[in-house]
């Protein structure tokens, strides 16, 4: 790319110190060395974070930006007393994580980098923003001789580092099938591809962002459950099974709990003293509120609760999630881009969750029934059952990939099959005289009340 067109794009403050943040942790995991960010694999991985930050901009584009902030550093460091360097006005504001950046590994006692001088330069699209609070935790050494900061830098991107753990706590569909969609692999970035879907949560609107985060491996997922039951079709998947949770716990960083809403206070109470600050523990169970989840779990647990559905067991599921008071952004990046192969993940408020819980996981077995109901339609005129169930099944599947597909309105793609006199329309009316509308709709809202009655006891502590 022409340097000409890079130097265009003015960066603002907080995302020049976004991109900062990110190289000084992966120079963290990078030997301590600030130097070796100029390695393409890191500026390609910033290039990942950033986009999941809402900040588009190229490979390219981030090694001109580092390439400057450098040589702001070894100016400030050859001049102490100078004035800030023009290429990178209000360059104060950088200088403390550079300085961590480039003498991570041998501080430059004297260096005479002066932070606190009152420069008043700002770049111009700087504007009023203010400087971002980065919390910058003290490295504590862990029982594996690294360091939470490393802890970090494997979480929030599984491809620096092949070996983030997952682990199940519970063995039923659900847990099978995100662990399914989790070890796709490339067939699932080829099924990816052909659907057309995209993470529209703010923040993350790039489909390169999850469709190129590094595999898991079979061999760094666990899964426990009471009994042997369901645990041989996770060991067909190469996946290790215990009946311990506890050994679950303590050799995962992404522990998913999904089990029965009133086994999970039970749940959480067993592994609470062996959670750790490496951990994310994401609650699968309907009805289980943040609130209570926060409430089991250590003080400053990241938790994250999650509502998927039953087509996750063939990648095509639908799933929301929503974070809870001390999981940050990058946690919540992370679990996407480890769900991304189970179908479309999106993030919302708690409130959603419910919701989602009345449309999409209750609203599977609406439409098992519905088109139960149009198969034996078929049967009453005379058509095999089978073929008419095989039938019917299609029809379901093929007027779904098409609404998600096409972008159009559902009434828009009725109307499309309407002919003026004809079949569809006769059928319709029949439809709507008998109240499948109407019927639906209080559907859904019959199961999001169950639903957040659910979460209501789960806060009391009831079972369901």
């Amino acid at each position: 790319m022409d340097d000409s067109g890079i130097k265009k794009q003015n960066w603002d403050v907080k995302e020049t110190e976004l991109f900062l943040e990110i190289l000084k942790e992966l120079d963290m995991k990078k030997c301590l060395d600030g130097r070796k960010v100029r390695n393409n694999k890191l500026f390609k991985v910033a290039h990942r974070r950033m986009t999941a930050a809402g900040y588009h901009r190229s490979v390219d584009q981030l090694k001109f930006r580092w390439k400057l902030l450098k040589s702001a550093y070894y100016k400030c460091k050859r001049e102490p007393d100078s004035p800030a360097p023009t290429k990178i006005q209000g360059w104060w504001r950088y200088e403390k994580t550079m300085i961590a950046i480039m003498e991570s590994r041998h501080p430059l006692v004297g260096a005479g980098v002066n932070s606190d001088r009152n420069d008043e330069a700002t770049e111009d699209s700087d504007g009023d923003a203010s400087m971002l609070h980065w919390p910058q935790p003290q490295p504590q050494p862990c029982s594996d001789n690294t360091t939470q900061n490393l802890d970090l830098i494997i979480k929030m991107d599984p491809e620096m580092d092949s070996q983030l753990k997952i682990g199940f706590i519970g063995a039923g569909n659900m847990a099978f099938g995100i662990a399914k969609g989790i070890l796709s692999g490339e067939s699932g970035k080829k099924n990816l591809g052909n659907t057309g879907r995209e993470v529209l949560s703010e923040g993350v609107k790039d489909l390169t962002v999850v469709s190129t985060v590094g595999n898991v491996l079979p061999v760094n997922v666990k899964v426990s459950a009471p009994s042997s039951r369901n645990l041989g079709r996770f060991q067909e998947l190469g996946i290790a099974v215990t009946h311990s949770n506890v050994e679950v716990v303590c050799g995962s960083d992404v522990v998913f709990v999904a089990v029965k809403p009133h086994l999970v206070p039970l749940v959480l109470n067993e592994i609470s003293q062996h959670i750790t600050d490496r951990h994310i523990i994401v609650s699968v169970a309907a009805g289980v509120t943040l609130a209570t989840v926060e409430e089991l779990l250590p003080e400053n647990t990241v938790a994250i609760r999650l509502m998927p559905n039953l087509p996750c067991m063939v990648q095509e599921g639908a799933l929301l999630f929503a974070r809870g008071t001390h999981a940050k952004q990058e946690d919540g990046a992370l679990l996407r881009s480890l769900l991304h192969r189970c179908g479309l993940v999106e993030e919302g408020p708690e409130a959603w969750i419910d919701i989602h819980t009345g449309l999409s996981g209750s609203g599977v077995a609406f439409v098992y029934l519905f088109a139960e109901a149009l198969a034996e339609g078929a049967v009453k005129m005379g058509m095999p059952s089978a073929l008419a169930h095989s039938i019917a099944s299609q029809t379901v599947l093929g007027a779904g990939r098409l609404l998600r597909d096409s972008g159009k309105h559902p009434a828009q793609l009725r109307s499309e099959v309407c002919t003026p006199g004809g079949t569809t329309i006769y059928g319709l009316h029949t439809l709507e005289q008998g109240g499948v509308r109407a019927a639906t709709m209080s559907a859904v809202e019959s199961a999001t009340e169950r639903a957040r009655e659910l979460g209501r006891k789960s806060a009391a502590g009831g079972r369901k």
